[in-house]
């Protein structure tokens, strides 16, 4: 043999134990990412980890789409771009009750005309949306759900998931899957401890930081986060024929896909209701978040009879399990105070597991709640998280108290400044205007996105310049200098100059929102609104009538009185006038009304959206519409995106049109137009 021949037969040598370290790696990733069991010990993982990086680092051109290696992260983004889904990713309808879901069931039967038929039930993971496209068996893009047509492109942070293959065998031309990106409990306290100790924010829950870390820009980042993924669903599929779900379940297995962990079959609504109850029981020991059940036809075949609403598929449904509960001791009491000079008490308990994570704290939310519940001291509670997120306690247990439990009472004087409280109401009240908790959430409110909007002006830093005596009153935030800012903790030159930047930059905001972040009692961002409209400038607003504030529109006598009394009092005057002499901006701009089309229709907007919601409720008002925050009779729409919660049940309820951002798009085209 030629010399020229072995070095060539070597090198193929060396390529085929490349491919073969490959094959083990993945094989190694499978047993312990989607079977849950360890083949190797980690030590032995992580030597033929590093001694594949040698390979590629010797063989760059070796290096296949599939390898291990590819899942560490590649170079940062400068932005998403967008991906069109080929099968629109809808949402499901929700249904809370049994009665309901008897409902439901029963109009999938009439509209099969009474066939026989099987339903598929699996846990709802409480993660992000996720579609996932193959071609040839290559992974081609992976993207969020969007507006459920088109969604951001997330294919490098997808790729950085170990339990995700990115290479398929005997796959079908095209495969589109959907699925749900989530973070285990375990993985959820170990990323929270981290920013903990950092001195970041921490995320409110897994799903939280799920959302989080798949918008980083750079998938290095995210390498860096313990994400999981589940796959579920169909999309476009060319190549195969699957008759239904539980196939198609048997067939992402056979490609290395994670899957529901656990299924049920049911050809009755009491054989569905059966395993309802008993995935309720599962889903405590399981190490993810799940909220529900999603319950679907399993025939792909009827499920092309059944069809689809514009916003969900008529053959499935989301059963939403009670929020879970925990009971635990009360061992005292704090008092916090809000911006407006509410004190909330708040119960400090004996740490719980709740819903995935520790609770030591709920709100008792005011001092009458507490006596309805007869609250005590030391007392076993149970507790509750509304909405899956704040912790609120619910009850006491009357058997397990103690004799002479003690009776919670009110504070007289406020904890932060000492002043006597004032009750108003149900409320007790800190009315001093030298109080530091307030004057640190006034002006976490006057910053916030839905007010000034001043970028970087968060609450850890208000906090900071509060403590530091450099904010006292929001006036104050617009003396800082990036000098001052700059030497505080975790903050640097860059950081300071583009804060100072953003508080610049606020000062020509719309007046709306100057009056919003003011913080008047009563005054929400809508009302705001409204009263730029009516009167010129914040000084004609400052010098009105209670005659002149109650013509204007959702001005009722309680609010008159105080958005009348806030501008006479001669401590916010002073405010004013300070806020005068750093130039912001207090004149109206009339809001420019480009047609009458959806004249004199109210609108409702809840869940997440494509755009900002302020978008849509400028493009509401241009167009001569109103908007409203809470739901009622007198509502003409509510436009629902992604995570729609309470308002799009009260809409359904009273049967308010639904609609979706392609239906606002038509409704809000001109008479004629295209």
């Amino acid at each position: 043999m030629a010399d020229g021949e072995a070095i060539g037969v070597q090198a193929m040598s060396k390529r085929a134990a490349y491919l073969d370290l490959c094959s083990r790696i993945r094989s190694h990733d499978i047993s312990y990412y989607i079977k849950g069991t360890s083949s190797i010990s980690d030590f032995d993982y992580d030597r033929l980890y590093l001694e594949l990086l040698e390979l590629e680092k010797s063989h760059p051109d070796w290096v296949t789409p599939d390898s291990p290696s590819q899942k560490v992260g590649g170079h940062a983004l400068a932005g998403f771009s967008q991906v069109t889904h080929r099968v629109p990713m809808q949402s499901l309808d929700n249904t809370y009750s049994e009665d309901e879901l008897r409902e439901f069931a029963a109009r999938v039967s009439k509209l099969l005309e009474r066939r026989e038929m099987e339903w598929i039930l699996e846990p709802k993971v409480d993660g992000v949306a996720v579609s996932l496209r193959y071609e040839k068996g290559l992974l081609v893009n992976g993207s969020t759900r969007g507006d459920g047509f088109t969604g951001d492109d997330i294919t490098e942070n997808l790729k950085t998931i170990r339990q995700l293959p990115l290479v398929l065998a005997d796959a079908p031309e095209v495969l589109e899957l959907r699925g749900e990106v989530y973070m285990t409990f375990p993985a959820f306290q170990r990323i929270n401890s981290a920013r903990q100790e950092a001195g970041e924010d921490l995320f409110a829950n897994a799903r939280n930081a799920t959302a989080g870390t798949l918008k980083q820009l750079d998938s290095k980042e995210v390498a860096r986060r313990p994400l999981s993924i589940v796959l579920y669903g169909a999309g476009e599929i060319m190549g195969k024929t699957i008759p239904g779900q539980s196939d198609f379940l048997k067939n992402l297995e056979g490609w290395g896909f994670p899957v529901p962990e656990w299924t049920a079959r049911a050809r009755t609504v009491d054989e569905l209701i059966s395993a309802l109850h008993e995935l309720d029981n599962r889903r405590k020991g399981f190490s993810y978040p799940t909220d529900g059940a999603v319950i679907k036809v399993n025939s792909f075949e009827q499920r092309s009879w059944l069809g689809s609403t514009s916003k969900a598929p008529r053959w499935a449904i989301a059963y939403k399990f009670a929020p879970e509960q925990a009971e635990t001791v009360l061992r005292a009491i704090t008092f916090q105070v809000g911006r407006t000079g509410v004190i909330t008490p708040v119960a400090e308990l004996e740490p719980v597991l709740l819903s995935g994570t520790t609770v030591s704290r709920a709100t008792l939310h005011n001092f009458d709640e507490i006596r309805r519940k007869d609250i005590r001291l030391m007392d076993h509670v149970v507790v509750e998280k509304a909405g899956e997120i704040i912790p609120a306690v619910i009850s006491v247990n009357l058997n397990k108290r103690l004799t002479g439990a003690e009776v919670i009472a009110e504070p007289r004087d406020c904890p932060s400044c000492a002043s006597a409280l004032l009750k108003d109401g149900i409320f007790l009240r800190c009315i001093s205007a030298s109080c530091p908790a307030q004057a640190n959430r006034g002006i976490q409110h006057f910053a916030h996105r839905g007010a000034m909007d001043i970028e970087g002006l968060g609450e850890s830093l208000v906090e900071q310049l509060v403590e530091k005596s450099l904010l006292k009153s929001f006036p104050d935030i617009y003396s800082l200098s990036v000098g001052a800012v700059a030497g505080l903790p975790r903050m640097g030159e860059k950081s300071a100059a583009n804060l100072i930047d953003a508080i610049a930059k606020s000062k020509q905001q719309p007046l709306w929102r100057l009056l919003f972040g003011l913080g008047i009692f009563h005054v929400g961002a809508g009302l705001a609104r409204k009263l730029e409209s009516a009167f010129e400038g914040l000084d004609q607003l400052a010098s009105a009538s209670l005659e002149e504030l109650l013509k204007v529109e959702d001005v009722g006598a309680i609010v008159a009185e105080s958005i009348h009394a806030y501008f006479r009092k001669e401590e916010n005057r002073r405010l004013i006038g300070r806020l005068r002499e750093h130039g912001l901006n207090f004149k109206s701009v009339k809001q420019e009304v480009r047609s009458t089309v959806l004249s004199g229709k109210k609108f409702v907007i809840t869940g997440t959206l494509s755009r900002p919601r302020s978008s849509f409720e400028a493009d509401i008002r241009a167009l001569g519409g109103e908007i409203s925050g809470s739901v009622s009779a007198k509502t003409d729409y509510v436009l629902a995106g992604e995570d729609a919660g309470s308002k799009l049940e009260k809409a359904r309820k009273l049967g308010v049109k639904v609609i979706d951002e392609k239906e606002f798009e038509k409704l809000a085209q001109p008479m004629g137009g295209h």
